[in-house]
């Protein structure tokens, strides 16, 4: 602030005083602290909620862990049977359906486990069920593809060999990454299942 002085030689300027600099300053620090504060509450929400979305993730795991000695008949009597008629609204015609079968080749070690195997004429489709399919899993399907299409060439077999994953609960990033490996991909829609197809950007992986 400028204040002339009463004889016009000149102009004086009033500084603030030490108490009123101080008080600014003691403002801009609470200012920051409760800012601070703000910060450290919002980070201390964020990780609460991440802690809550695992444990959420942890008692879902459990309680589907619970299914695992029942999960082979429920897809015997329960999916198996919708299976084979969603494929055929997709265009494939398979004739026959086996649960739960084993290709134990000692001669030429080839071992895996198979849930589903839809079979017709030129065409096998090798499903594999999950409660909740990790990213693990589907590669181990590929694996798995790649075993049994082994084995068919071993046996002059040469039909098409294509694969599917199915889960209860399917994450997106998992589903997302199981149809970039070529795969079908069944998950529950209301009281029944839907079968979705890789294509656009991704296409039907063939063994």
């Amino acid at each position: 602030m400028r204040k002339a002085q009463a004889n016009g030689v000149g102009t004086h300027i009033e500084h603030p005083s030490f108490e009123t600099v101080w008080a600014i300053l003691k403002e801009v620090a609470e200012s920051q602290k409760e800012t601070d504060r703000i910060i450290k509450e919002v980070g201390r929400k964020q990780e609460e909620t991440a802690r809550q979305m695992k444990e959420t993730d942890r008692r879902l795991d459990q309680k589907l862990g619970k299914f695992g000695d029942r999960f082979g008949e429920m897809i015997e009597y329960m999916v198996l049977p919708g299976l084979v008629k969603k494929f055929r609204e997709l265009g494939f015609v398979f004739t026959k359906a086996n649960p739960r079968t084993v290709i134990d080749d000692e001669e030429n070690n080839i071992l895996t486990e198979i849930d589903i195997t839809l079979k017709n004429g030129d065409k096998v489709m090798i499903v594999e069920f999950k409660s909740k399919p990790t990213t693990k899993d589907i590669k181990e399907h590929t694996k798995r593809m790649e075993k049994v299409k082994t084995h068919a060439n071993l046996h002059n077999d040469n039909r098409t060999f294509l694969g599917a994953v199915a889960g209860m609960v399917f994450n997106k990033i998992e589903k997302e990454f199981a149809l970039k490996s070529g795969f079908y991909v069944v998950e529950p829609s209301g009281e029944e299942f839907v079968i979705t197809e890789p294509k656009g950007i991704y296409s039907p992986r063939e063994w």
